[in-house]
């Protein structure tokens, strides 16, 4: 893994959103105006109040108060359309960064599902990638903001007097560069070590799961459970110190923000008393100052927030930059399957050597049987045939022709054709597809029928639990209910086609999910498919979903939020849940 700094990160990051930067530019502004819009009803209310008090002010309590109002719908106007601005931003750009993740992946496999965990890769391009959100919709555009804003209210307060506007500018650099800078040195590389340790977890549950039999088998069960339960600990311990930095980082920008507040008072109260400012200017500059604090607020959060985030950024970075390890083959002139030759093969997984000076001479037709001790290399000789990786010394060829000049279609080609002169091999290879209901994983019974359970995208962040739990329960008898409840499903006497649309990084989803998924476990008539947001827009877009989860009964009724399995039975029970329309 790259070490980079967390500086490099972000302009890599940044980067990515060229293809978006009108929307960003629309967002920045108007989180800037919105911003702007809800210090000055704090300090038109100032106005107001020494109005009433008989201080000489130019316009009417009523001017003040109108302003106050269409400026608090403008508020939220320019709120709301910040906040879908970033979204938007965020959510293009996640399917963006996946779309370039396993392209990179295509790019470096097979070697890369070989030499890494495949948890770990799992980990990345679900948890990690949709961490990135926090960054593009919570990062870029309030830098922006804050920096711009701090110097309009820095000028605003120091046209009062030129002091207290330095002061102002002093209290924004504190609270928005010093604070997170030094919760960011304080945090360190916690937020590396809880990504990696979080990818180092999701490999070894996906390696208990294939072991499952193995495990059984030989008594290993409680073994495994200890050992995960370890890792879980190590895991919520790292997560714990990031929580008491957060904690701590909180505690420090407050106090902060209240020394500041107390020293603009002092410092206005004394310019007055000099003659240097009127009693009006005490007034407005620390009310301008006390209701000023929020978008640097925003960035002193960020220096310990983003710690996670920036560790995952660096773990995709890594993909999306890493070099493949052999170069695909194209525009040789075709070849087809003849004799192997293997000459003096070298072959080494970085120190450890696997094959040494091998040799051997493979007939185009006949059986020839490599027997050897496990460990021995012959996995890894058959999958230097395939070119997973180039020899260290030596050659291989096919046909009188090295592996190296070979077209890696013809490659692919030749086990197509080894695979049709027997029924013990069977080789598919499928090409990228943009289809509607890809990626899917199906969850079907022994027999290969439909338990009705499905999950359109790659289950990870909060939703491999749920899935793991899916799988339990269509294998039956899964998780024990209520046997009232259990007799609710069986009641259920119609067919229900129930949509759950999610975010890997919603904690409220994987409720709903799983009573979805108990459900459809347990009664034929009824179907659980889950949606990542993220990889099908087109039902965001449809059904108008703005937050998640969301529930979409047979294509017609639509429902938010989490729900308990009592509650979703109740929601199916009324008659409009199983019209088809």
């Amino acid at each position: 893994m790259i070490k980079r700094s967390n500086l490099e990160i972000m302009a890599k990051l940044i980067g990515m959103v060229r293809p978006l930067l009108g929307y960003m530019l629309l967002a920045i502004t108007l989180g800037l105006i919105g911003h702007l819009l809800a210090s000055f009803i704090t300090i038109f209310a100032g106005y107001a109040a020494l109005k009433v008090w008989g201080f000489p002010i130019a316009h009417s309590i009523a001017f003040f108060f109108v302003c106050m109002v269409v400026f608090a719908i403008a508020r939220g106007f320019a709120r709301y359309t910040e906040q879908s601005c970033n979204h938007y931003i965020a959510f293009k750009l996640l399917a963006l960064i996946r779309a370039k993740a396993f392209a990179a992946l295509r790019r470096l496999c097979p070697a890369k599902l070989e030499g890494r965990d495949k948890g770990d890769l799992i980990s990345v391009i679900t948890s990690d990638i949709e961490l990135l959100e926090v960054f593009y919709a919570h990062t870029i555009s309030p830098i922006a903001i804050a920096t711009i804003y701090s110097v309009i209210l820095s000028l605003f307060i120091g046209h009062i007097h030129w002091g207290l506007g330095l002061l102002a500018l002093a209290a924004y650099v504190t609270v928005g560069v010093i604070v997170p800078v030094i919760a960011s040195k304080t945090s360190g590389d916690l937020g590396l070590e809880f990504r990696n340790q979080s990818g180092s977890l999701s490999a070894f549950v996906l390696d208990s799961l294939r072991g499952l039999p193995e495990a059984m088998q030989y008594g290993n069960g409680k073994k495994r459970m200890q050992q995960m339960n370890e890792r879980t600990d190590r895991m919520n311990d790292c997560q714990e110190k990031m929580k008491r930095v957060t904690g701590l980082n909180m505690a420090v920008t407050n106090t902060a923000i209240l020394v500041f507040d107390f020293l603009m008072l002092l410092s206005a109260s004394y310019l007055y008393k000099e003659g240097i400012i009127a009693f009006d200017g005490i007034v407005i500059a620390t009310l301008a100052l006390m209701s000023s604090f929020g978008p640097v607020v925003a960035l002193a959060n960020l220096g310990t927030t983003l710690q996670n985030t920036f560790a995952s950024g660096n773990r995709v970075l890594d993909i999306l930059e890493e070099e493949p390890q052999v170069a695909e083959i194209t525009g040789a002139d075709q070849t087809t399957y003849g004799q192997v030759t293997i000459e003096d093969v070298t072959f080494a997984y970085e120190k450890e050597t696997i094959l040494d000076g091998v040799s051997l001479d493979v007939p185009k037709q006949g059986i020839l049987g490599i027997v050897g001790k496990s460990g021995s290399g012959k996995s890894t000789l058959l999958k230097l045939l395939m070119r997973f990786w180039d020899v260290d010394s030596g050659k291989l060829a096919i046909a009188d022709r090295e592996i190296g000049k070979i077209n890696t279609e013809d490659l692919r080609r030749m086990l197509m054709e080894l695979a049709a002169l027997t029924d013990k091999l069977t080789v598919e290879w499928t090409p990228p597809s943009d289809g509607p209901e890809r990626p899917c994983v199906r969850v079907l019974r022994a027999d290969g029928a439909d338990t009705g359970i499905a999950f359109h995208g790659v289950p990870g962040g909060h939703e491999f639990n749920s899935f793991v739990v899916g799988l339990y329960n269509a294998a039956g008898p899964g998780q024990s209910i209520d046997p009232a409840l259990a007799e609710a499903i069986a009641a259920i006497d119609r067919p229900l086609d129930l949509q759950i649309v999610v975010a890997l990084s919603c904690t409220m989803c994987p409720e709903l999910v799983i009573a979805a998924q108990k459900i459809a476990a347990s009664n034929p008539l009824v179907t659980a498919k889950v949606y990542d947001v993220n990889h099908f827009p087109e039902l965001r877009e449809r059904y108008k979903i703005m937050s998640v989860p969301c529930l979409i009964i047979n294509k017609t009724k639509v429902a938010f939020g989490k729900k308990t399995l009592g509650q979703l039975l109740e929601l199916l029970a009324e008659p409009e849940a199983g019209q088809t329309g």
